[in-house]
């Protein structure tokens, strides 16, 4: 097969052949269709996450079809259409699985990080880390929800949320333009917060109801001016757009952080004791959340 492969860290890329790989016990074969680019891939490229090994085939949104399945995988079988996230497999033992709680494990994989992902033409998963991709939906549209969409569907759908609340998507990139369809397909008054004001028509388009020219206006004003947001979901990766929205939450308000800065974030505590606001992060999810994602 053929396989794009990074040496050690600070590498280039470098598309090799190999050999295609078999599944151990507990584990399947995927023949790749499409596997999106996130920007988490550079912590393979740059050595930047802890307990990479080398050489590593990056790339964690995957999506194919089972070609083979090891000893005791009875929930898959050949010709399924699947998809593979973030989430690589966990223990099952540890206490965070014995209490469900698998994107906890604290000794989980990570698919294209702890172990070779879906920059190739055959990857092999952990039956466990995969999800059941709808027939209907095409691989490469496929392959972003994995990570991008299950990040943002999935802090949105555990957050305390109803129809009609005014929620607020920091952020119109790649989290922040999945983040905007979930909210406006969830029933929220959806806000787009954006520095670039050449976003508005995409926002718009996504089903934003507002536009904030975060670059003119100050967003926490205006999200007060509408009401006060029920929750802000902060996809953009910079401390002062996250700390720029805080005083926008109104009453039992959060910020729900998925974009993860190199800073720490200030927050105006004097703001969130007056509202019972909140700042919180979330991450991705397990494989079932993925496959509710898609």
């Amino acid at each position: 097969m053929r396989a794009a492969v990074v040496d050690e860290a600070g590498a280039e890329f470098e598309v090799v052949e190999r050999a295609v790989p078999e599944p151990a016990s507990g584990e399947v074969r995927v023949a790749v269709e499409a596997c999106g680019i996130c920007h988490s891939d550079v912590f393979v490229t740059e050595g930047g996450y802890p307990g990479v090994s080398y050489p590593r085939i990056p790339g964690h949104e995957v999506v194919g079809y089972v070609d083979s399945v090891g000893g005791s995988v009875e929930n898959w079988s050949a010709g399924d259409y699947v998809g593979a996230g973030w989430h690589g497999g966990h223990c099952f033992t540890c206490e965070p699985c014995r209490r469900g709680e698998f994107l906890n494990c604290e000794r989980a994989e990570i698919t294209g990080l702890t172990f070779d992902g879906g920059y190739a033409e055959f990857t092999t998963v952990p039956a466990e880390a995969l999800a059941a991709v709808p027939e209907d939906l095409a691989a490469a549209d496929a392959a972003p929800l994995l990570c991008a969409g299950v990040t943002t569907y999935n802090a949105l759908r555990n957050a305390d949320l109803q129809p009609g609340d005014l929620v607020a998507v920091q952020g119109v990139g790649g989290l922040g333009h999945l983040g905007i369809q979930y909210a406006r397909a969830a029933g929220y008054e959806t806000v787009a917060v954006s520095r670039s004001p050449d976003k508005e028509p995409l926002a718009s388009e996504l089903g934003a109801d507002h536009f904030v020219n975060a670059a003119d206006e100050d967003p926490a004003e205006r999200l007060q001016a509408l009401g006060g947001a029920d929750g802000v979901l902060a996809t953009a990766p910079s401390s002062d757009a996250i700390a720029s929205v805080v005083e926008g939450v109104g009453i039992g308000g959060s910020v729900i952080v998925v974009g993860v800065p190199g800073e720490d974030v200030p927050v105006n505590a004097q703001h969130l004791i007056g509202t019972a606001g909140s700042v919180e992060g979330w991450g991705s999810g397990d494989a079932r959340d993925s496959q509710d994602t898609l």
